[in-house]
């Protein structure tokens, strides 16, 4: 029989790539950026809720700034459920304080999945029968289960994950031993990757055991999690700032990899829009009152209904318009947008833009 699975979503991130949007007090896992009525925050949690069985089984690992928000965006999620870091340390620290607790609560062979809150999943069913398989290897190996999505073209904004020697299947799906992560290749590399067919997208989901997880913390990470066993979320200010990727992933033996396929987006800025909505018959991605004259392959959002965008002679460019910022740029330097925002935060003009 399966363990059951301990769902944490990591919901601290800021978003910044969707502002003017996402903002310091609505970040972008409080939108809908889908055409849904449901948050990606609420949607992730309405996923894994699935997969919990019940909300005393799902954890929310947030920050203080917006703990308020995920309060008023899950009602019905225990507060001893959500964990609030004082200040954010990336992932690492809250993957160690969240098994720490976990461990705490339900014992050392408790199986813990880690989610971000911004993802975009296609196949519900696919994805829990992908849960499953990791539950399954997680509870009968020392294993760190990354899920790899299953690549369709050759980014360079992803992570890979090269996958090693097959060590079985579960749930019908392979499993392999992780040679080794990347950061993000440029074009040239990725097309080489893909070429390989050993490689997937480091989707940034894992699964695993409290006890295995907190034992390669104490070998490659010793730095984050035994101030946080010693003394408690009060060190947070105290903790390095370490993805949990570079903190263990990259260090430890016991990463294996399920390459999956379940339709996958990490929405990570407004070209996401496109891959979400876009279909042919359609010249643009409109999410507000748009008049067009020759404009085309472009992404325009109004979050106020009644704000009207006029465009003439457009191409391939992102335009949005919330309260009071309009935000016009081209779709392949969207990445640049957390440039704008340093700039902005160093003049006190604009601190109420942030």
């Amino acid at each position: 029989m399966t363990s059951p699975l301990f769902p944490v979503i990591l919901a601290g991130g800021k978003g910044e790539r969707f502002w003017p949007l996402s903002r310091s007090g609505r970040p972008k896992q409080f939108l809908s950026l889908d055409g849904s009525s449901r948050s990606l925050l609420q949607a992730t949690a309405d996923r894994l809720i699935q997969i919990a069985g019940s909300w005393d089984s799902l954890l929310v690992v947030t920050s203080a700034q917006i703990a308020e928000g995920v309060r008023q965006q899950l009602p019905e999620l225990p507060l001893q459920n959500l964990l609030v870091e004082s200040e954010g340390r990336d992932t690492a620290a809250a993957v160690a304080w969240t098994s720490l607790e976990i461990k705490k609560r339900y014992g050392e062979d408790a199986i813990i999945g880690f989610f971000p809150a911004d993802h975009w999943i296609a196949d519900q069913e696919v994805f829990a029968q992908t849960l499953s398989a990791a539950t399954q290897l997680a509870t009968s190996t020392e294993a760190i289960v990354t899920l790899g999505i299953e690549p369709t073209f050759p980014s360079t904004g992803y992570g890979y994950i090269e996958a090693g020697e097959k060590i079985g299947s579960f749930n019908e799906l392979p499993a392999y031993h992780v040679n080794r992560f990347t950061e993000k290749p440029n074009r040239e590399t990725a097309e080489t990757f893909l070429s390989t067919g050993r490689f997937s997208w480091n989707s940034g989901m894992f699964v695993f055991r409290a006890g295995v997880v907190l034992k390669e913390l104490y070998t490659h990470a010793p730095e984050i999690i035994e101030p946080l066993a010693q003394n408690g979320p009060g060190v947070y200010p105290q903790l390095p700032k370490k993805s949990i990727d570079y903190a263990l992933m990259e260090k430890t033996t016991l990463a294996y990899v399920l390459p999956v396929s379940f339709g996958w987006d990490d929405l990570g800025d407004w070209n996401a829009i496109e891959r979400l909505l876009k279909t042919a018959e359609i010249p643009n991605v409109e999410l507000a009152t748009h008049v067009g004259i020759d404009t085309q392959g472009s992404i325009i959002y109004a979050s106020n209904p009644e704000d009207v965008v006029v465009t003439i002679g457009l191409d391939d460019v992102v335009i949005v318009r919330d309260r009071n910022v309009t935000l016009i740029v081209k779709k392949d330097r969207t990445q640049e947008i957390k440039q704008v925002l340093k700039i902005l935060q160093s003049d006190p003009r604009f601190t109420d833009l942030m």
